[in-house]
């Protein structure tokens, strides 16, 4: 006999499928909101979207470097600091 997934599994893997679906609706949402911001230009969107993604990768880098290695516990490690070698 054949032994089928529980009710519980497919239940899991149709929810996790409505949730894909939802955030594909979502995220093609806002790229037309983004385009739609920027009157239908999707270069000034991409852009703007270029723009916003560098921002945000400063302000990680900088909280990243101002955050305590005891405070993460260890999770978040200093990156290596690089040597200047004087010959």
């Amino acid at each position: 006999m054949a032994q089928t997934e529980s009710p519980a599994v497919n239940a899991l893997k149709r929810s996790t499928e409505l949730e894909e679906a939802d955030a594909a609706t979502t995220f093609e949402a806002e790229v037309d909101e983004a385009i739609a911001l920027c009157e239908g230009d999707v270069r000034a969107a991409l852009r703007a979207t270029l723009i916003a993604n560098a921002y945000l990768d400063r302000e990680v880098k900088q909280l990243t470097e101002a955050i305590s290695t005891g405070f993460a516990r260890g999770r978040m490690r200093r990156p290596p600091q690089s040597v200047k070698i004087r010959v």
